[in-house]
């Protein structure tokens, strides 16, 4: 069994005008198998055409796409025990 992954680069707030892409980026201590899933409020997030979900390494990156007002509220970032919000 692998040791959790924590993180180390937290989730920073982020001011987007509508229409813009906002974009969320999280970094772990190490690269990991374990599911890691964004949320809007208490809404999983899926990469669509709304949303775009990239892993890179350790890097963790969320971009939501030409943002819209219904679009505001809590962004979070969840690993294992580990969770990280903006």
């Amino acid at each position: 069994k692998e040791p959790a992954a924590t993180i180390v680069e937290t989730l920073k707030d982020t001011t987007s005008y509508e229409g813009e892409d906002a974009v969320f980026e999280c970094r772990l201590s190490r690269e990991t198998t374990q599911d890691a899933q964004w949320f809007l409020g208490d809404v999983p997030l899926q990469s669509n055409e709304m949303n775009e979900i990239r892993v890179q390494g350790t890097r963790h990156t969320l971009v939501l796409r030409k943002v819209t007002l219904e679009d505001c509220g809590p962004i979070s970032f969840k690993v294992g025990q580990h969770t990280s919000a903006a």
